[in-house]
């Protein structure tokens, strides 16, 4: 499936970092993971640092798929606040989520510089703003909430927010644990790395899975050769919803501009990230060139042509709520783009096995924290080949 409209603004920024080979041969392994996206490289990455023998594919080049149209804000705070995860899953387990995710963003600064490359990771605190007034007692719960779990965050009133912005809201909640990173390097630094480690990397080929059993599962790529593995990790988000026969998530598509390097950013306080608790949200964060990036006015998805034909319209909104927001930036949009994503019922991911499917995991990253996501389920998934708890594994499982 087409999942991006236009021209993204990663590949365009670095260019083709990396070249993969067509698979044209039969191939065994340990463990074939399935998606060269984000996901797929935490994975490959992790599991061949784990000592594993791993393969990866996928059918279109290396991070061109949903990755490169990511905006990339690094957050533990999920789209479903903490207060209503806890009226959904209960107090301890729902706490457990958010301190994983927190935990997540520190771990991912640690592994960039495992790899001896940043990626652009810079870190920077998130504001959450009312949209509401209504919003306000919302915020001052998610608070108690979140300090209830022992995370740091701060509650700002109308006067503290005026102080340090060009705009006016309510209230908002202040967080430091946050991070920008440019994703596509990253993706693609981690499959270099991985290669150097032993790992196989192939793109642009087309796989389909023959076979599921206890001993094993086969795969047929480009509708010829066998790829033969004890295990297989399927890291491709929503399109391996069909093959699962269950639904899982809804689709949307979620726009964004890029604007030309400014010079200053008057009235936006650290350059820190922001989004709203409207739904959908307006999200902004800058990059290490200058740049500002501007995301939201998701649209329930129905087909690529009908979201790439509104990517200039959506474009031109995204402008224009930047303008009201920050008036004295000087903004001039450089690039826009769309892409689509699944988005579950309480925003989490789906990561783990299923009886049907033996030999197989899913580091399936929905919601707007795919990257948090794919770092816990990197994890999970060498804790589980390797016969090892971990102890986020029943955060995200199916039957949850």
């Amino acid at each position: 499936m087409n999942l991006i409209s236009n021209h993204p603004y990663w590949p365009i920024q670095n260019g083709l970092i990396q070249s993969y080979p067509r698979l044209r041969e039969e191939i065994d392994c340990e463990v074939v993971v399935i998606g060269a996206g984000i996901t797929g490289a935490l994975c490959a990455y992790h599991l061949v640092r784990a000592g594993f023998d791993v393969v990866v594919i996928d059918r279109r080049d290396v991070a061109s798929g949903s990755t490169s149209a990511s905006t990339a804000l690094i957050q533990y705070e999920l789209d479903t606040p903490l207060t209503e995860l806890r009226d959904r899953y209960g107090k301890p387990r729902a706490e457990r989520i958010y301190q994983s995710c927190c935990q997540s963003v520190g771990k991912l600064r640690s592994l960039c510089a495992e790899i001896d490359d940043l990626s652009g990771f810079t870190w920077k605190s998130s504001v959450y703003l009312a949209s509401r007034g209504r919003d306000v007692e919302g915020l001052r719960a998610e608070r108690r909430a979140r300090r209830a779990a022992g995370i740091e965050v701060e509650f700002l009133g109308r006067g503290e927010i005026e102080s340090r912005f060009s705009f006016s809201r309510e209230a908002a909640l202040f967080s430091k644990t946050a991070a920008e990173v440019d994703v596509f390097r990253l993706t693609h630094r981690l499959l270099q790395r991985a290669k150097e480690k032993g790992a196989r990397v192939y793109d642009r080929t087309p796989v389909a899975l023959r076979e599921a059993a206890p001993g094993g599962v086969v795969l047929t790529a480009a509708e010829t050769f066998a790829v033969r593995a004890k295990w297989a990790a399927f890291a491709t988000g929503y399109e391996v919803v069909e093959m699962l026969g269950r639904s899982l998530v809804n689709l949307n598509s979620s726009f964004a501009l890029v604007s030309e390097p400014l010079e200053r950013f008057t009235g936006w306080w650290e350059r820190c990230l922001l989004w709203e608790t409207a739904r959908p949200y307006l999200y902004l964060r800058t990059t290490v060139d200058g740049r500002v990036i501007v995301g939201g006015e998701d649209a329930r998805y129905r087909n690529p042509a009908a979201r790439d034909a509104a990517v200039a319209k959506k474009a031109a909104r995204l402008e224009k709520r930047f303008r009201e927001w920050f008036p004295d930036i000087p903004i001039e949009s450089a690039y826009a783009w769309a892409g689509t994503f699944g988005e579950t019922a309480d925003g989490l991911p789906y990561i783990g096995a299923l009886p049907e499917w033996p030999r197989c995991f899913f580091a399936l990253g929905f919601g707007g924290n795919g990257i948090v996501y794919s770092l816990v389920a990197a994890e999970i998934l060498v804790a589980r080949l390797l016969g090892r708890s971990h102890p986020d594994e029943d955060l995200f499982q199916f039957d949850r």
